[in-house]
């Protein structure tokens, strides 16, 4: 007899293989929120991107959780709705376009190349430590203009930007990691402000003096707005990317007829990507605020309720993609929610992708044998919000 259906992102079990349960629930939780629960979760990728493409019914604007004041939230496009959104974003992408991506290439194949190197010369190496941290730190850094002495300060400040990310939606947060969370937010504040002060005194071409530059219709991004974007893109242009890398090097060893394919067919390496982003998300899930009341599959939510939309579940989801559960890199019509959907789709998402086909092509082509070390777990990320590992022992042999 099957047991009763239960769902907790927490338990680690289920956040290593999450995906029995997520078809579980499609099939009869679709709308899954127990009483007593503090959120409701869904499952589906229908009602997932209804939800993610309405933001006058679901917001992306939340009050502070228990312990936290107003002045802890940043104003950035994350946490904001249209008209401000709109704002922001457009703003934003004034200076984050597929044109300043492209150019960008050259640069990441030499990052690449240098940090694959030295790993494989080393041959048993934590491929976090070695690739998938440093390539989007070191990208992301010179795309802001942070200099090179401080690019190690990062790590600690994206850390605990997301560590509890999702916990906070759950219930209080201990003091000490509320404590936490205030101390970083300060000291990046701090940080960026003697940044930001310095390119409007001398602009140069990177992105925080375009930032600092862009304007719509005379309107341009206020001191806390800037500190708030550069926040924002320090972490989702770091943490989401190492996420991507990661899961792309695991699911080509845990399917080497596809790895062994994309050696002999690198032209698949961007729909290689595609699939990972579909098939081992790196962003789980996706939460919004009901803004009023509604109804999702014939549930009442009423206004102020929190809805998490499990992008992990919809990018399974068998009504939308054939043979889900299998780890196709030449799947075509690949409509993932990888990088959400609707006006908070991730602007980064093209950066990203690229920077994870210029990682793999040069792993490719500079180690001819990846090897894990063991079949010990590996040390999952913090935040139930990824699915991540924090390290990844590999041996690596020089081709």
């Amino acid at each position: 007899m099957e047991a009763p259906f239960a769902f907790d992102p927490f338990d680690e079990a289920t956040r290593r293989n999450p995906f029995p349960l997520f078809a579980r629930a499609r099939r009869e939780h679709p709308v899954w929120a127990p009483e007593g629960a503090p959120v409701i979760s869904i499952f589906r990728y229908d009602d997932i991107q209804a939800v993610l493409r309405d933001p006058a019914t679901w917001s992306n604007a939340f009050p502070p959780p228990p312990g936290f004041e107003p002045e802890d939230l940043s104003p950035s496009m994350l946490v904001t709705d249209p008209p401000a959104h709109t704002r922001l974003r457009g703003l934003v992408s004034q200076a984050f376009t597929p044109r300043m991506i492209r150019r960008l290439e050259p640069r990441m194949n030499e990052i690449a190349e240098e940090l694959v190197n030295a790993a494989v010369a080393r041959g048993r190496v934590d491929l976090v430590e070695a690739l998938t941290y440093p390539l989007p730190v070191i990208v992301i850094a010179e795309i802001i203009g942070i200099p090179t002495e401080d690019r190690a300060q990062f790590k600690e400040w994206s850390d605990a930007a997301v560590e509890n990310l999702g916990a906070v939606f759950m219930g209080p947060l201990p003091p000490e990691q509320i404590a936490r969370q205030r101390r970083v937010r300060v000291e990046m504040q701090d940080y960026f402000r003697g940044l930001v002060d310095e390119r409007r005194r001398r602009p140069c071409e990177d992105l925080l003096s375009g930032l600092v530059a862009a304007e719509i219709e005379g309107s341009r991004l206020t001191f806390d707005e800037l500190i708030a974007m550069l926040l924002l893109i320090l972490v989702a242009g770091n943490e989401t990317t190492t996420t991507l890398i990661g899961n792309a090097v695991l699911e080509l060893l845990a399917h080497p007829v596809a790895l062994d394919t994309l050696r002999a067919r690198p032209a698949l390496l961007p729909d290689a990507v595609e699939e990972v982003l579909r098939f081992s998300s790196p962003i789980q899930m996706d939460p919004r605020r009901a803004a009023r009341a509604a109804d999702i599959r014939g549930h009442r939510v009423e206004a102020g309720q929190i809805v998490l939309s499990w992008l992990g579940s919809a990018n399974r989801d068998e009504t939308i993609f054939e043979r889900p559960d299998e780890f196709d890199i030449a799947r075509r019509d690949n409509r993932h929610l990888g990088f959400g959907f609707g006006p908070h789709s991730s602007l980064g998402a093209s950066l990203a992708a690229l920077e994870a086909q210029v990682a793999l092509r040069v792993l490719l082509a500079r180690a001819r044998s990846i090897r894990r070390v063991d079949d010990a777990p590996l040390p999952l990320h913090p935040s139930f919000v990824f699915r991540a590992v924090t390290s990844l022992p590999l041996e690596l042999e020089a081709a």
